[in-house]
């Protein structure tokens, strides 16, 4: 590009799975000739990486993964927990207004050439957002998701649901499923099918710069109690209901039945899901000695290592758009087993480099799990073609360039 494009990219998430995104993103964008700058929260994560774009560390909001109440403490502590969390809510709220107040006085002021958000997390965005177009930006979005999974009350609806007039303001949208765009014009009709794109998610190679020593894998075993011959079955990322855990626990106890293996579930407890619900039904079927939980926020170091000690690495949600998960173990060559839900039967070559199983189906999930502990053979061939798909298909630099064509041509309209 003789002229490049300014594009600022607008992430409110400083860490976690859309700072990781957005980082492959707008390290693919600027390698394909884009003037990018990438304005983000104040405890940007990754911020110590090799950059090829400008970092402006602007939103002042607070630390996504918080340490949250021990839900095993008393009634009285749990009492006052609930009363912090409606004051801590409050309080977050404005702070959320000072930032996009900030936000969106920093954009005006930069005048670039057209602006990509993410996903819209709060109502009160509608308006910052409809007054940067009505001053002329060309504004975008990567459509992550645009429902609610986890369950609101009316009143959290109405405060912080998303209105669906936002959409009407981006002059392109782009979807990781063609399920996806579908669902999206199933609830909001009265957006211009032209303004929207479907592209594939992209892979994690950026964790290969992370990949682990084998004394760090071998610390790993112990820590988690594992020998050296156990199978692992892996489930990686947010803990929530819509991950369907419980449908996983249920599958494992029969799995266990027919394969020697161990459960370790990985991730951050959102505020969603209960664990000691978790931990009682894990113990009921007599699986403590058979699951390890460890439920920290895995530091992006320690992904691989998690990748290289699984067999197989599930993702039994309940519902989904796509999942960033799912790619780390393309990226790490580990096979999967998915439920037919969203875009992830877009993703999944069901049989090839995983296998695809109807949602809520333990039984399915259980014979699956057996077959790829039981079998290495056809996990290794499995693995090595998720690994090959992540180089390929789901490589940033032609995502990039799709971007990229889109983008040229609405500022060329502008």
């Amino acid at each position: 590009m003789n002229n490049k494009l300014r594009l600022f990219v607008v992430e409110a998430d400083g860490g976690g799975g859309l700072a990781h995104y957005i980082y492959q993103l707008c390290t693919a964008l600027a390698k394909e000739g884009a003037d990018v700058t990438l304005v983000t929260a104040s405890d940007y994560e990754l911020q110590d990486l090799p950059h090829n774009f400008r970092v402006v560390k602007l939103l002042h909001l607070w630390k996504r993964f918080d340490v949250d109440v021990d839900q095993n403490a008393n009634q009285w502590v749990n009492r006052l927990w609930k009363q912090y969390l409606k004051l801590r809510r409050a309080v977050r709220a404005i702070r959320w207004v000072i930032a996009w107040t900030r936000l969106t006085i920093f954009l005006l002021r930069a005048k670039p050439d057209l602006i990509q958000f993410s996903k819209m997390h709060f109502a009160l965005e509608s308006y910052f957002i409809g007054f940067l177009r009505s001053r002329g930006i060309k504004l975008a979005q990567v459509c992550h998701e645009f429902e609610e999974r986890e369950g609101q009350n009316r009143l959290e609806a109405y405060l912080l649901g998303v209105k669906g007039d936002v959409y009407s303001n981006f002059s392109a949208m782009f979807f990781h499923a063609k399920e996806n765009r579908d669902r999206f014009f199933s609830l909001y009709s009265s957006i211009p099918e032209e303004n929207t794109h479907v592209i594939p998610h992209g892979n994690s190679a950026w964790l290969l710069n992370f990949k682990p020593k084998m004394e760090s894998i071998q610390r790993a075993r112990e820590n988690y109690g594992l020998r050296d011959n156990d199978r692992v079955v892996l489930f990686f990322g947010l803990l929530a209901p819509s991950k369907g855990l419980d449908d996983l626990i249920e599958a494992f106890a029969i799995a266990s039945k027919s394969c020697d293996a161990r459960l370790l579930i990985a991730g951050y407890p959102t505020k969603h899901i209960n664990m000691v619900d978790l931990k009682n039904r894990i113990s009921e079927l007599k699986l403590t000695d058979r699951v390890i939980l460890d439920t920290r926020y895995i530091p992006v170091e320690e992904v691989g290592i998690l990748m290289e000690l699984a067999t197989v690495v599930v993702y039994p949600y309940r519902s989904s758009t796509q999942s960033g998960a799912l790619q780390v173990a393309y990226t790490f060559g580990r096979p999967v087993i998915a439920t037919a839900v969203g875009g992830l039967p877009e993703a999944v070559e069901d049989g090839k480099n995983g296998f695809l199983i109807p949602v809520q189906s333990p039984h399915d999930l259980a014979g699956r799990i057996v077959t790829l502990v039981n079998e290495p053979e056809l996990a290794e061939k499995m693995g090595d073609y998720a690994r090959y798909l992540s180089e390929t298909r789901f490589g940033w630099d032609s995502i990039a360039r799709q971007i990229l064509m889109v983008y040229q041509q609405l500022v060329a309209d502008k």
